[in-house]
């Protein structure tokens, strides 16, 4: 049994090589257990050495990162994370390969810049440990399954509602990160076109990525899928996207109706944009009827607003730990106490066609 998590880096740039390598083995718990320089030898590598974590760049010679995320997929499942350039066509690229199985991905050009460095390093890392995590309590599961006579049950934590109340929600506010593109592209075309509240999205993601996914819903949702524009008015039955690098929050009232603000401010906050700084400023605006829903992602951005949520009388829905790729974002809510509903990514869309709908 391994005592590090194994990762195999792809790329063929030897600075990139060099550059990740350095940075995951300054973690004690992570060891680079091979190189390889295009997708083929990749595909050879990872067969071969059967790596925990591979990170896998786009383009390559002899074969590319989406072929080779393609052919790994099907003769050696493994939790990729592909190093994407921030550029309209690498935000496409990147956005496949979520579809065909990454789990998430790192930005290509901030690696090179020296002052984002050490965040850099840390989001990795972060990365690298959370993902191995969530899939090696996976394996535990499915193995125990595979050898126990009984399906296995989990103990029911208390306090959860077995179904919402329909409770005149007039906005829902939707945080999701690590695992979100995927994600969404299973939950959002399974929302009704009589859900006329507007919905609002955080997906964290650099810019770029955030209007390639938006334009990549639109074309599969029953409702008007766009990334959010500054000064925008709130439509019903419309589902506002974050533009990543900034904040989205809403000016005025429900009743005028309120408009979209894109800023940089506020400037210190963990993630921007920030699932608590869109939340907040929904619940500002619809008070108890803003409906919060927290998705796979690490860490727990969502947390503080959806305390707030629940203080003035709202409700919330968090993803169950067996259907997010990440087990951070909704576990702070459950573990706080803040969670009505727990769902599987696929019973989320049911319960807001529900509880939301208007037919």
């Amino acid at each position: 049994m391994r005592d590090k998590i194994a990762v195999l880096i792809i790329d063929d740039s030897a600075f990139m090589r060099k550059s990740l390598s350095i940075m995951l083995e300054s973690d004690p718990g992570i060891g680079v257990v091979g190189t390889a320089k295009n997708g083929l030898e990749g595909v050879e590598l990872a067969a071969k050495l059967k790596p925990d974590i591979i990170t896998l760049d786009v383009e390559m010679p002899v074969m590319d990162g989406l072929t080779a995320l393609k052919r790994i997929m099907a003769e050696c499942p493994t939790s990729v994370i592909m190093v994407s350039s921030i550029t309209t066509e690498g935000a496409q690229a990147t956005l496949k390969a979520l579809e065909l199985g990454a789990v998430d991905f790192i930005p290509k050009e901030m690696s090179y810049v020296s002052v984002n460095i050490t965040k850099i390093k840390e989001d990795l890392i972060t990365k690298v440990k959370e993902i191995a995590r969530t899939r090696l309590l996976k394996a535990r599961l499915d193995r125990i399954r595979a050898i126990s006579p009984s399906p296995i049950t989990r103990p029911r934590v208390t306090g959860f509602l077995r179904d919402l109340p329909k409770a005149g929600y007039k906005a829902i506010a939707l945080g999701i990160s690590t695992g979100g593109p995927f994600t969404l592209q299973k939950v959002l075309p399974l929302i009704s076109d009589k859900v006329q509240a507007p919905i609002f999205i955080v997906q964290h993601m650099p810019p770029k990525f955030t209007k390639s996914l938006a334009d990549r819903l639109n074309g599969s949702c029953k409702l008007e899928v766009k990334e959010a524009e500054h000064g925008e008015p709130v439509k019903n039955g419309f589902v506002y996207v974050a533009p990543g690098g900034f904040h989205m929050k809403l000016r005025g009232a429900s009743m005028n109706p309120p408009t979209i603000d894109v800023s940089a401010e506020p400037s210190g906050t963990l993630h921007r944009p920030s699932v608590d700084v869109m939340m907040d400023s929904v619940i500002n605006v619809y008070g108890k009827y803003t409906l919060g829903v927290i998705m796979t992602g690490m860490g727990k951005d969502g947390y503080e607003a959806v305390k707030r949520l629940k203080s003035i009388g709202g409700y919330s829905i968090a993803q169950d730990e067996e259907s997010c790729v990440v087990y951070g974002m909704p576990k702070a809510i459950v573990d706080g106490g803040l969670a009505d509903v727990v769902l599987s990514a696929e019973k989320i869309p049911e319960m807001i066609n529900r509880v939301v709908s208007n037919g």
